[in-house]
Order: structure tokens, then C-alpha cells, then sequence
């Protein structure tokens, strides 16, 4: 019977795809679930806190309640940042078992080191906004000025979605909070600030080296972060021949085949802010009016092994 049931799925190219994700009622999660289903393939939401991973020679394998994970053709990694670390230990456990994974679980942790990724980039040509780290150095002034003078950014290199994203307007203040955050031994960037952006960003989305998607996002009045949990606000963008072509250089170097790559609109032109290996679906679904699960799902299926 086992063999039988194997012997149909092949034969209408149905898959078994897990889609790792905390939480299953989360927009992109539900979005990417309904697609998938539409297509007729067999999906779990798995959690990836509750794998168990089995390492041993030539048969490394999962165990998730009661049962062995050897039946999978495909995995959509939506990886918190908070549980990177075993998330991505993970993704690396089915890569090791030769399941496709739609994005690989190095490309998640190299896009998830703010400070190597843009050490990375900056190598590569790609722009971005004038950036300082340093080990807890008390020469504030001087950091400033190299980053062309306040106001300036500062930012926690293991914030996320806005959290630890500072403006400070004085070197006063910016003294202040990197003080605060060395007495924490906190890491944290100082990056210029782009007034011209006037509060607002790009997002693209990519998929398999291809925007299918893009959107301009608006901090609310006062506020120079435009997260849409914040409070900000997204529109359809038609992004220009510059701004598609850094966006996909960065997707590519950091081998990211689906991402959501930030960009600043400055007087220099396009500046990658951030790329994120696990982008929500929602805003860019809504303003772009694209069915960017489509795509997902479509781009896992012309990979399956």
C-alpha cells in the first residue's frame, strides 16, 4: 500500500512539502499553505523548535513527534530571528538528507549577520549607506564625522523589523546611546542617515534571480523607521532599471533565492539597507497586488529532486 501511495504522487508530480514556520496562522505561512494545497501537493507546518535532529553516518534523518521526517521533497524555511540558530540547524539537517530547500540555510545565516553581510557587499561594488562598527570605541566624535556627521543611525546588529533602530540628531545623543549599548556590550552599528529618503524605503521582493514584486513604504509623520507595524504605510512602486539591478547583484552574491532586498532612495541613487531571507508576504501582496505565494511555491516545484 505504501509503495502504491509513493507510485500516484510521483505520477501527478504531487510533492510533500513542509514549510518550517513557528506559527501557523501567520499570514505568509497560511498564504504559502493555501497555494501549495492548490496545486494539490501534501503540506505540514512543522515548528522547527520540535525536530529532533539524528546525525549519523549516511542516514542523518529528523524525528518530529512520533515519526521520521524521510518522506519529504521540499522545505520553505520561515525562520524567526530569534530562533536562527536551531532553525537553520535545521534547514542544514534536510539539505543533508538531499531534500530542496528554497532557501539554503547558510544563505539565511550569512543574510542574518547585519556586519558580514555588508562587509560582503561592500566588497562586491554594492552600495550602501556609509557604515561604522568598532569595538566598543569611546572616539564617538570621530565615528560620526565618518559617517558624515549627525543626525545618524544607529542600529543593534541583532535587531530586527525596526527593534534597536535609533536616529540620533546630536552627537550628544548618539554619545548617549552608544554608551548605553557598550555598557551592555550590545554591538551596534553607526550608519548615515539619508535625509532625502524623507522616512521611507523599497522593498523587492525576489524570487529565483526575479522581482515579482515591489513596493514603497512610508513611515508615519514623525517617524523615520517604515515598518508597516509601525504604523507606516505601502503603495505598488515601479522600480527603475538601477534599482532592479542592485537588487538582484545583492540577492545573488548573498545566493539568496528568495528575499526581500530594503533599499534607500538617496541622491547617489539606490542604497541597500537590509536583505531579508524570510520576507513577509502581506504588504507586498497587498500593495503589489502580486501573488507572490504563486511564485514561491512555482519556484519550489522546478526544483524538485
Amino acid at each position: 500500500m505504501h509503495f502504491y501511495y509513493i507510485a500516484i504522487v510521483k505520477q501527478f508530480n504531487i510533492m510533500n512539502i513542509v514549510i518550517l514556520s513557528r506559527n501557523k496562522e501567520l499570514y505568509s505561512t497560511q498564504r504559502l499553505l493555501e497555494e501549495a494545497e492548490k496545486r494539490n501537493h501534501l503540506v505540514e507546518v512543522i515548528d522547527p523548535l520540535d525536530c529532533n535532529l539524528i546525525i549519523e553516518n549516511e542516514k542523518p534523518t529528523i524525528y518530529y513527534k512520533g515519526k521520521y521526517l524521510n518522506y519529504v521533497d521540499a522545505i520553505i524555511p520561515r525562520i524567526g530571528a530569534s530562533v536562527t540558530f536551531y532553525g537553520c540547524a535545521v534547514v542544514r539537517q534536510f539539505e543533508m538528507m538531499n531534500v530542496f530547500s528554497s532557501v539554503s540555510s547558510d544563505a539565511i545565516l550569512k543574510s542574518r549577520d547585519k556586519l558580514r553581510s555588508f562587509q560582503y557587499l561592500s566588497k562586491l561594488g554594492i552600495d550602501m549607506p556609509k557604515t561604522v562598527f568598532t569595538n566598543y570605541s569611546k572616539d564617538i566624535d570621530n565615528h560620526i564625522v565618518k559617517v558624515g556627521g549627525p543626525p545618524v543611525v544607529i542600529k543593534l546588529l541583532e535587531g530586527t523589523q525596526g527593534v534597536g533602530v535609533i536616529l540620533a540628531e546630536t552627537n550628544i545623543t548618539a554619545e548617549s546611546i552608544l554608551e548605553t549599548f557598550n555598557g551592555l556590550e550590545a554591538r551596534a552599528l553607526i550608519q548615515e542617515y539619508i535625509a532625502e529618503a524623507k522616512g521611507a524605503d523599497l522593498r523587492v521582493l525576489i524570487v529565483d534571480n526575479r522581482v515579482v514584486g515591489a513596493m514603497k513604504r512610508q513611515g508615519k509623520e514623525g517617524e523615520f523607521r517604515s515598518n508597516l507595524h509601525r504604523g507606516g504605510t505601502c503603495r505598488q512602486y515601479k522600480l527603475s532599471d538601477q534599482e532592479i539591478k542592485i537588487a538582484l547583484k545583492a540577492a545573488r552574491e548573498l545566493k539568496l533565492s528568495i528575499c526581500g532586498v530594503d533599499l534607500l532612495q538617496s541622491n547617489r541613487g539606490p542604497l541597500v539597507m537590509e536583505i531579508n531571507s524570510t520576507p513577509g508576504l502581506k504588504g507586498i501582496e497587498d500593495a503589489s497586488k502580486k501573488n507572490i505565494a504563486q511564485s514561491i511555491i512555482t519556484y519550489v516545484e522546478r526544483n524538485r529532486r
